[in-house]
């Protein structure tokens, strides 16, 4: 637990910093890595998470609902976040900067999503060491690419660099800060596992979301892409693999 705290933190922390010394970073590269870890986080949700969760389901119709819901609920988050969760860089002038309250949804939007993220994973290594290795690998390979788009946005858009860095310490604590928080209600008896299965499917819902807009955005006009397309389908392999052997 505390190796995935650490981890997941690290993890966003260093590619949130990366902005700063690779502002101009290649965009067909940078494109391409959003392709993989769109693709690998569909392919964990539609063969691991989703199975995993409706298995054993007592109310289907119910969960069904709340993955539903997470959907559309990510799709209000990309209002405020101004898409950063799937790789969207913006960038502007310098007379027309965004106010600092932009940047403050950016970061609320984005760190609540990391938050329920945590939550899901915690329930996840309570109860099956090996499944929270893959979905931790691919909560992983989706905040990297994040983490560096949400400090380009912050960059941008805020005039001090420090403070840009204080907001992306704020996010790289969310999915941590969702771990404790999961572990914490669990212990307490505060987070039910019906409670924890609808925040599962809520989660995975966002995941839905957000990979499918990596994956349906990474080429103008969704035009053919044999290059992206070969990307992708190594990505699936690889989750297919993964679960295969974790």
């Amino acid at each position: 637990m505390t190796a995935d705290v650490l981890i997941l933190f690290a993890v966003a922390l260093a590619a949130g910093m990366l902005a700063f010394y690779i502002p101009n970073v290649s965009k067909g590269f940078y494109k391409l890595a959003l392709v993989f870890a769109g693709a690998y986080l569909f392919s964990i949700t539609i063969i691991h998470v989703l199975p995993e969760l409706f298995h054993d389901a007592v109310n289907p119709g119910l969960l069904g609902i709340f993955t539903l819901g997470g959907f559309f609920l990510q799709q209000g988050l990309e209002f405020a976040s101004q898409g950063v969760e799937h790789g969207h860089i913006h960038v502007h002038d310098h007379a027309h900067r965004h106010r600092e309250s932009s940047a403050v949804l950016v970061v609320a939007a984005l760190s609540l999503h990391s938050l329920l993220e945590g939550g899901m994973l915690n329930q996840s290594a309570m109860t099956d060491g090996n499944s929270s290795q893959t979905l931790l690998l691919g909560i992983l390979i989706h905040k990297a690419p994040e983490a560096f788009a949400l400090m380009s946005v912050l960059v941008c858009e805020l005039e001090k660099k420090r403070r840009a860095f204080l907001y992306l310490m704020v996010f790289a604590m969310a999915t941590p800060a969702g771990i404790l928080l999961g572990n914490y209600l669990t212990i307490n008896a505060w987070l039910s596992s019906e409670s924890y299965m609808l925040l599962v499917a809520l989660v995975s819902g966002n995941f839905l979301h957000i990979s499918t807009t990596i994956v349906f955005e990474s080429s103008a006009d969704h035009t053919f892409n044999a290059r992206k397309m070969g990307v992708a389908m190594g990505a699936a392999a690889l989750a297919v693999i993964a679960e295969i052997l974790m």
